[in-house]
């Protein structure tokens, strides 16, 4: 993959835990990633299978979340068509 500046991007996928802040890099993934990048710095992404218990972030802690989570129940509300959302006047 083709970064902004022009230059291959290598991604490799792992599971690891995180000890004392580290993520250890499994060792089938050491040579490469020694070669591929080199004294270079490399882009982390780290994904979780579900959310910490003690994670910031909370669908509960926004507004929008909320909605998501408990929809408003409205008598008589009807939403908008598709047609009169795009309706221009």
């Amino acid at each position: 993959m083709l970064n902004q500046a022009n230059t291959i991007m290598y991604a490799i996928e792992f599971k690891s835990k995180i000890k004392r802040g580290l993520i250890e890099v499994p060792e089938e993934y050491r040579e490469q990633l020694r070669r591929e990048a080199g004294n270079n710095v490399v882009r982390v992404i780290v994904l979780t299978d579900k959310p910490d218990e003690t994670s910031s972030f909370s669908m509960d802690d926004d507004l929008i979340g909320r909605l998501l989570l408990n929809p408003l129940q409205l008598t008589g509300f009807t939403p908008l068509s598709r047609e009169e959302v795009y309706e221009r006047r």
